[in-house]
């Protein structure tokens, strides 16, 4: 069991969100989606000269309470409270509460619109990814997900509109961001298990 963060401290290091994550989440796959968004997130960071860490913080935790409150109801509001007793910083906190439904918390910032471009988009690259004989990231591009895309019974639990309407918040074309994402989630392949059977480049 962690031990309580002090409330006043400004920030958490990453061996201390990756602690929360395991503590919370059993579900090995749901632990790979989070790294999936924390790479995505650190990519974009990167990118626009953000706080690569604190992007990458809120990616890694913003779905941890999702076993303990597994609704739209209760996720991720119901775990803001358990975030603050462990000291998460109140910006992570807002910022994972603007990815989910009636928290009354608005997307109106970069690192919000970054997020909710990044959550679902991973799910969909990961399951495209899987029934490719590859089974690797190493060769999956853009055009094998846009083929995907079209076949509404692949992946139907995820929402295609969503993930247009989040791209086109975020500022960003819906397939240059599918490659971005790809790129980061290259990054990390072997803690994904998506190296599959192609060395790693």
């Amino acid at each position: 069991m962690l031990r309580p963060y002090n409330n006043k401290r400004k920030s958490m290091t990453r061996d201390e969100a990756l602690a929360l994550v395991h503590e919370f989440v059993k579900n090995e796959g749901l632990v790979r989606h989070m790294l999936s968004v924390e790479a995505a997130m650190r990519f974009y960071a990167e990118k626009y000269g953000e706080d690569v860490e604190a992007w990458g913080l809120l990616g890694l935790i913003h779905d941890f309470d999702w076993e303990i409150h597994p609704t739209l109801e209760g996720h991720p509001s119901k775990g803001a409270p358990i975030l603050r007793e462990r000291g998460v910083p109140e910006d992570i906190i807002q910022d994972i509460l603007s990815h989910g439904v009636g928290t009354g918390v608005p997307r109106d910032t970069r690192r919000r619109k970054a997020l909710m471009a990044c959550d679902e988009i991973t799910g969909l690259i990961t399951a495209v990814a899987l029934v490719r004989p590859s089974r690797s990231l190493y060769d999956l591009e853009p055009s094998s997900v846009k083929k995907k895309w079209k076949d509404k019974a692949f992946a139907a639990g995820t929402s295609r509109p969503e993930m247009e309407e989040a791209a086109k918040d975020f500022g960003i074309e819906l397939w240059e961001h599918v490659g971005n994402v790809i790129q980061a989630m290259r990054r990390i392949a072997p803690e994904l298990g998506l190296e599959g059977n192609i060395p790693r480049p």
